[in-house]
C-alpha cells in the first residue's frame, strides 16, 4: 500500500554547503507533473549563484525566516507565508542574509530537476570540481553564473565556506 503521508523528519536529505535539500515528492510519485523539496538554509548563506532554468518553473513557499531573492533585475525579501514564483528562463538567485535559519518548500514543475540536487551532493565534498558542476548543469538545462558568487556574498553580507571557490 502506498504511503500518503510524509512526516516532518521523513525523506532523504542532503547538505549542499549550508543549503539543505529534503526530498519530499519526486517525479515517480507525481507522474512527472512536479516535485517537492524542502530547503533549510543556514544563516548568512548563499542558496545559489545566479542561474537560469530552461526546463522548469519553481515556486518557493516560505515557512520560516526570511530569504532574499534576485528575480530578473529585482531583489525582494520573502517571509513566512509568501509565495515566490520563478519562471523558467528568468535569471534568479537566493540567500539567507539573516542570523536566523530559514526554510521554504520548493515546488518544481515539471518534475525531474530534484535529481540535480542528489547528483550535486558528492561535488560538494572537498574542493569543487568546476568541470563536473558545468557538466551536471548542462545535463539539466541549467545556466549557472558562478562568477556572481563574490558579488552576491559582498552585497548581502553572506559567509562563504573557506573551501568554496565557485567563482573560480
Amino acid at each position: 500500500m502506498a504511503t500518503h503521508i510524509l512526516g516532518p523528519q521523513d525523506g532523504r536529505t542532503v547538505d549542499l554547503a549550508g543549503v539543505g535539500v529534503r526530498f519530499m515528492l519526486d517525479a515517480a510519485r507525481t507522474g512527472g507533473g512536479f516535485s517537492l523539496v524542502e530547503h533549510p538554509i543556514a544563516p548568512r548563506t548563499l542558496g545559489s549563484p545566479i542561474h537560469t532554468h530552461s526546463r522548469e518553473d519553481e515556486y518557493s513557499v516560505m515557512l520560516e525566516g526570511r530569504v532574499g531573492f534576485m528575480l530578473g533585475g529585482d531583489v525582494i525579501e520573502a517571509s513566512p507565508g509568501d509565495l515566490v514564483y520563478k519562471p523558467r528562463g528568468e535569471r534568479h538567485a537566493f540567500w539567507n542574509a539573516t542570523d536566523e535559519p530559514a526554510r521554504f518548500l520548493e515546488i518544481i514543475s515539471p518534475a525531474g530537476f530534484e535529481q540535480y540536487f542528489a547528483e550535486a551532493e558528492p561535488l560538494f565534498a572537498g574542493a569543487p570540481d568546476m568541470d563536473a558542476f558545468a557538466a551536471l548543469s548542462e545535463r539539466y538545462g541549467l545556466v549557472m553564473e558562478f562568477d556572481s558568487v563574490p558579488r552576491l556574498a559582498a552585497e548581502h553580507g553572506l559567509e562563504m565556506p573557506p573551501e568554496s571557490e565557485l567563482a573560480g
